[in-house]
């Protein structure tokens, strides 16, 4: 259960950083957020983890990163981001 929280609270603070950094307006509901979030968080994970389950300040700023790209792949391919 507190995998399931620890999972929400970071893909909304990784999401949210993501939309804050990403140049231009980003218009989506705190839902999507979280989504978009998690998201950047599991493909920076696959990416970077190389077998490591703990926490890093470097695999944050890939999470950052892999949220942004997700932005990113969502406007290019029209996808209602």
């Amino acid at each position: 259960m507190l995998n399931i929280i620890g999972a929400i609270i970071s893909g909304l603070i990784v999401g949210w950083l993501a939309r804050y950094i990403y140049p231009g307006a980003v218009p989506m509901n705190w839902i999507a957020t979280i989504l978009l979030g998690i998201g950047g968080s599991l493909i920076a994970g696959l990416v970077t983890s190389r077998g490591s389950s703990e926490f890093s300040r470097a695999g944050c700023l890939a999470s950052v990163i892999g949220a942004i790209a997700l932005i990113f792949l969502g406007r290019a391919l029209h996808i209602g981001l």
